[in-house]
């Protein structure tokens, strides 16, 4: 049984409607385009909402995320994005919960990114060919690069927020 309050509740919502629009926004207008897809800073605001809302966070990373998608035109990674940055979320969530240096930041990050970089790539494989979804780890993999970065910054730059307890 959960003993949060009501407002408590209320605040935990709140911060995760505004956190997956953050996300929504920063992958959708703010990127950097490449021959195949966009560098963004969605990745590290996952990263940051993990460090703040712990594993509920994965909810609106997954919503902000398909947001995204949605508004930039890739419908059709809508399903496989809800999956793998609510499971990025989930991961560093658990990954940083008791520790946020920017040394655990990159790790845990990384090992996020590395799932982003192979759920993309078997789904490219389900949707085309085994071909097309290796052109495009590179590519991934240059995202997932900048996810981390601008993930290590950002929680240690809220880390006094964070030891604060933002949502009690």
């Amino acid at each position: 049984m959960s003993t949060k309050t009501n407002d408590q509740k209320i605040k935990v919502l709140a911060y995760s409607g505004l956190l997956a629009a953050a996300i929504a926004l920063a992958t959708a207008f703010i990127k950097v385009p490449m021959i195949v897809g966009y560098v963004h800073l969605g990745d590290g605001l996952i990263f940051l909402t993990a460090a703040l809302l712990g594993p509920i966070g994965a909810i609106a990373s997954a919503i902000g995320s398909g947001l995204a998608d949605l508004i930039a035109g890739y419908t059709i990674y809508i399903p496989a994005t809800i999956i793998i940055k609510g499971l990025m979320s989930l991961i560093a969530a658990w990954g940083i919960k008791n520790n946020s240096s920017i040394l655990r930041c990159i790790l845990i990050f990384s090992m996020c990114e590395i799932i982003m970089v192979g759920g993309y790539f078997l789904y490219d494989a389900f949707l085309y060919d085994f071909k097309t979804a290796a052109a495009v780890i590179l590519f991934n993999l240059v995202q997932g690069v900048a996810g981390v970065i601008i993930g290590a910054v950002l929680v240690p730059l809220f880390k006094k927020r964070l030891n604060n307890n933002l949502l009690n």
